[in-house]
């Protein structure tokens, strides 16, 4: 009788704890997220509507005919495209990917197309993973994008170490959207643990941009290549808020009810400082660039406002129960937004007029402005006790632990 009557109560309790869990979700807006950050400057941003219009290109057959072609074209000579590959080459171990030689902005650009939803090798490649699987560089890493990496590499290292080496000038550039975005993070980490197959390229001439990544890297190694790996984020895109074990929540139920009482226990139970400390925990990697286009409650969008930094704590946490949560995550919609975030940003420097001198030196300022908050997430990694957390030195670099240094790139 005395069990029978606890059921009630243990059903009240669960019931506010979802409602309680449901309000948050829907209350929770992705702008809460990047409130403390500061803001990105046209100069830092301006890469990011061309990357996307290079990721966009892979999907074309032929870049001389254009099907998908974007306002204003993609901005590529067909004549400078090194290799494409598609997924018959790749055969399906890799979405389709291109190497592109970017003479105008002195750049050697290694682009991955997003997931395809007719291919299931996509869907394996994306859910091959548990938590904790695979290590990587003293960190946890995404096990399916982890192996695309590898075989991405170990296809194109010659082709890449040939261009380096002939054009020693240029930056080696990763990029990526979704799934891709995974790849080429795991594939820029790798292209640093082994530059001497590149060439012995420095790390300040490598980088990467990955627009609307999944969860990937394990917080250590997403600190602690920051001052390499970018990620861009449209305002509530779900993919970088997709933990693993949604992924695998997903593998194994189809009951949308189901999965929104896992997430509300998860959520509910797991403490914030548990989860830094778990060093298999993945996430989105890197630097972060937040494109906020909309206000709370508000059908209109408003204009872009674009917000960065290298957190440690507060990356992309949260899922936002929003409409527009698919819709962020469309390359085109990220290219559309950024295209006028960078239009903006244009604007406001012309309004201010200021001299070409001065824009050099704030170019310069920009990328020691960077480093020093790179360093600042280093060292407060290693404040929260993350594992495996490295502090910079006195000396500009890592620790004895780390053999990598500290780059000075900034995008």
């Amino acid at each position: 009788m005395s069990a029978a009557c606890c059921i009630p109560v243990a059903e009240c309790v669960y019931c506010l704890a979802c409602a309680r869990w449901a309000w948050k979700k829907f209350l929770y807006t992705a702008g809460r997220e990047s409130e403390d950050w500061g803001l990105a400057t046209a100069t830092e941003f301006e890469p990011i509507p061309r990357i996307c219009k290079y990721v966009i290109a892979v999907y074309e057959d032929d870049l001389r005919n254009p099907v998908w072609e974007p306002p204003g074209g993609y901005g590529i000579n067909p004549d400078w495209v090194v290799l494409k590959k598609t997924y018959d080459d790749t055969e399906g171990k890799v979405p389709s990917y291109m190497v592109y030689l970017d003479h105008d902005h002195t750049d050697i650009v290694v682009a991955v197309r997003g997931l395809s939803m007719d291919k299931n090798t996509d869907f394996f490649l994306l859910l091959d993973n548990k938590l904790g699987q695979t290590k990587f560089d003293n960190g946890y890493v995404h096990n399916g994008l982890l192996k695309a990496a590898e075989w991405v590499f170990e296809e194109e290292c010659s082709v890449l170490r040939e261009l380096v080496e002939r054009y020693p000038s240029y930056t080696l550039t990763f990029i990526g959207h979704s799934l891709g975005a995974g790849i080429v993070t795991c594939l820029t980490m790798l292209a640093i643990k082994n530059r001497e197959k590149l060439g012995r390229i420095g790390r300040n001439r490598i980088r990467c941009f990955a627009i609307a990544p999944a969860r990937c890297v394990s917080l250590n190694l997403a600190v602690r290549y920051a001052d390499v790996i970018n990620s861009i984020v449209l305002q509530d895109d779900f993919l970088p808020r997709t933990t693993v074990a949604l992924e695998t929540a997903f593998k194994s139920l189809c009951c949308l009810p189901c999965l929104l009482c896992i997430m509300c226990l998860k959520d509910t139970c797991t403490l914030e400082r548990k989860k830094l400390q778990d060093p298999r925990r993945l996430y989105a990697p890197g630097r972060l660039y937040h494109i906020i286009v909309r206000k709370p409650f508000s059908l209109g969008s408003i204009s872009p406002v674009v917000k960065t930094a290298v957190p440690v704590d507060g990356r992309f946490e949260h899922m936002v129960l929003s409409f527009n949560m698919t819709k962020d995550h469309r390359i085109l919609r990220i290219l559309g937004e950024s295209e006028r975030a960078l239009n903006l940003l244009e604007e406001r420097d012309k309004s201010m007029e200021i001299p070409e001198p001065q824009r050099m030196d704030r170019k310069a300022s920009i990328t020691k402005e960077h480093m020093a908050e790179y360093r600042a997430a280093l060292r407060r990694a290693v404040t929260l006790d993350i594992p495996a957390a490295y502090s910079p030195s006195s000396y500009g670099t890592f620790s004895d632990s780390e053999s990598g240094e500290i780059s000075s790139s900034n995008p």
